[in-house]
């Protein structure tokens, strides 16, 4: 089995419902997956826009959402887990909110063969340093939104 990442919110490549953006509440949307690699020992999730700040002429992903040592029994991100900075400096996820256009946004599940432990407040760069060597295995969804 391959390892897959999921939402019952929207499907690939499928529109983010506004209830999970800036237009709304801005709930974390459900994500679940399956069939991890056995020696999967901890979790990590991305999720960014590349699209920024115009589809047509993009200049910077923006991260929307670093989280970490998601634990390996989890299957959903219900779990408890450390969370690093995005775009916005805030820690947590925070919504789809394009100025303009219908961006992507992109969910990235990793696998690890480690814990990471308390990286403090990382960034995704500090974040992709640490898992650097420990992936075992990548997920990806990918929602768009539009105001």
């Amino acid at each position: 089995m391959t390892f897959t990442l999921s939402s019952p919110a929207f499907t690939m490549n499928g529109a983010i419902p506004i209830a999970h953006t800036c237009d709304g509440d801005e709930t974390v949307p459900p994500l679940a997956w399956s069939a991890a690699p056995a020696q999967t020992k901890s979790f990590a999730l991305i999720v960014d826009d590349p699209d920024a700040p115009d589809p047509k002429a993009p200049k910077r992903t923006y991260v929307h959402w670093v989280a970490y040592d998601i634990p390996s029994s989890a299957t959903t991100m219900d779990a408890q887990h450390r969370e690093g900075l995005n775009d916005a400096r805030k820690r947590g996820y925070t919504g789809p909110c394009p100025p303009v256009g219908r961006h992507r946004y992109f969910f990235k599940l990793y696998a690890l063969d480690t814990e990471l432990g308390d990286l403090g407040h990382p960034t995704k760069a500090d974040l992709e340093r640490a898992m650097d060597g420990h992936v075992l295995a990548h997920a990806q969804l990918i929602g768009t939104y539009e105001h």
